[in-house]
């Protein structure tokens, strides 16, 4: 069965800066999931915060990730993952990737989608 995933705005766009990332808490089934947005743009991505490596957040600080050139790198053990696709290009994980959540921009807002 399907998560159920009410209608929620999870911010404003400009809540993200250009080429980085943010964390967000959504609510899913009743419980509380961490997610990254990382916007290029007026794209924005959405993945959960968990490494499919050790199961770990990525932020090395609570909403803080490192992203450089489009990709968002693990604090953990350093995997690397591409913003646009989520596919692990390096680290202890390649070739897995992390768990999309669908988002879109509407007006100034990030929505689920």
């Amino acid at each position: 069965m399907e998560p159920v995933i009410p209608a929620q705005a999870l911010c404003r766009l400009d809540d993200i800066p250009d080429n980085e990332a943010i964390a967000v808490d959504i609510r899913i089934d009743d419980e509380l999931d961490n997610v990254i947005l990382l916007r290029r743009g007026n794209d924005v991505r959405a993945y959960f915060n968990v490494c499919p490596h050790a199961g770990r957040r990525l932020d090395w600080a609570p909403g803080k990730f490192l992203v450089k050139d489009g990709v968002l790198i693990c604090a953990a053990h350093g995997a690397s993952f591409q913003a646009e696709s989520g596919v692990c290009i390096g680290g202890p994980c390649r070739g897995d990737r992390l768990r999309a959540v669908s988002v879109a921009v509407s007006g100034e807002d990030v929505v689920l989608a």
